[in-house]
């Protein structure tokens, strides 16, 4: 058996006798003397290289994604009997990090200080003696009322370190109920939970029913001290009524690691808008584990075993 490996990320997975793993130029289409492969290893592959291999490869059984999302490689057209198998929790660790990391960027105003340190201001409006829950934009997580949209793994990996830093947490997901110990309401009734809400930390996959979920109605709903944090994908944000928002006030800030379209065009509005981060789809990006999730679903794959992360097609 071949296994065809990315060249962009180092990997060394753990290999039964028998089985051969080659690298690949994920820049380029497989070289058609790798056609003959039975297991495709994918990150980060252009669209148009997976395409161009997705009916040429007779003997490939398997594609393995290190990615979350699948939707380029569910999209280029693999036969039905491939197996599709994602990445989903090699970037749990990492997503949660950076979420964290732009949640107190803007919560601890670091923006502004940036700007004034590149004035060679000491702004006094930003340091000294400070109340914990002024008027205006919320400027601790003491106390505060923090929502995150989409709390699955990364969800319930971020929740216990906004609890741990003084923040109420809680879930939305699809149905209501508890998870990892925190109350999780349904999205049907996220309206009623948005005008309470100090931070909304969306990870929410792009799916049709996700497709601008946060639009100008529930954006309207939170208070003008509150923050918005997207590291899901760019498509569930409404970006011309997130951009409104922002100029218009009506929210405090903004933080986005996805947008729409990326790279984000150098046209785009979003790049002036104000209190708004913007980070380059950086929250991910390295696939924690992919070596043992790839011997994993090998031994199990060649077994004859259910494998894991399996996507339904």
């Amino acid at each position: 058996m071949k296994v065809l490996l990315p060249d962009n990320v180092p990997l060394n997975p753990t290999v039964p006798d028998g089985v051969t793993t080659v690298s690949y130029d994920v820049t380029r289409p497989v070289p058609d003397e790798h056609l003959d492969a039975e297991v495709l290893v994918a990150w980060a592959n252009a669209p148009s290289t997976l395409e161009a291999v997705a009916g040429r490869m007779p003997n490939l059984r398997w594609v393995q994604s290190l990615a979350a999302g699948t939707d380029a490689i569910v999209s280029a057209g693999f036969a039905e009997d491939v197996v599709i198998t994602s990445g989903a929790g090699l970037h749990d660790a990492t997503v949660t990090e950076h979420a964290l990391a732009l949640t107190l960027a803007q919560v601890r105003r670091l923006p502004q200080m940036a700007a004034a340190q590149k004035e060679r201001r000491w702004d006094r409006d930003l340091g000294g003696p400070q109340p914990l829950r002024p008027e205006g934009a919320v400027t601790s997580l003491i106390g505060a009322q923090v929502l995150v949209w989409g709390f699955g793994n990364i969800g319930q990996a971020l929740a216990p370190l906004l609890s741990g830093l003084g923040a109420t947490v809680r879930g939305v997901a699809r149905s209501a109920g508890t998870r990892a110990g925190f109350d999780v309401i349904a999205e049907e009734d996220i309206e009623s939970a948005l005008p309470q809400t100090d931070v909304l930390i969306m990870i929410l996959p792009a799916t049709p029913a996700t497709t601008k979920a946060l639009g100008s109605d529930r954006l309207d709903l939170l208070p003008n001290h509150a923050y918005v944090v997207n590291v899901g994908r760019g498509t569930t944000v409404d970006e011309d009524a997130l951009l409104a928002a922002l100029e218009s006030a009506s929210i405090a800030g903004a933080a986005v690691d996805v947008t729409a379209v990326e790279p984000l065009p150098q046209q785009s509005p979003l790049w002036d808008a104000p209190n708004l981060i913007i980070s380059p789809h950086a929250a991910g990006g390295r696939p924690v584990g992919a070596d043992d999730l790839i011997a994993e679903n090998l031994a199990a794959f060649l077994e004859g075993r259910e494998m894991r992360n399996v996507v339904e097609r």
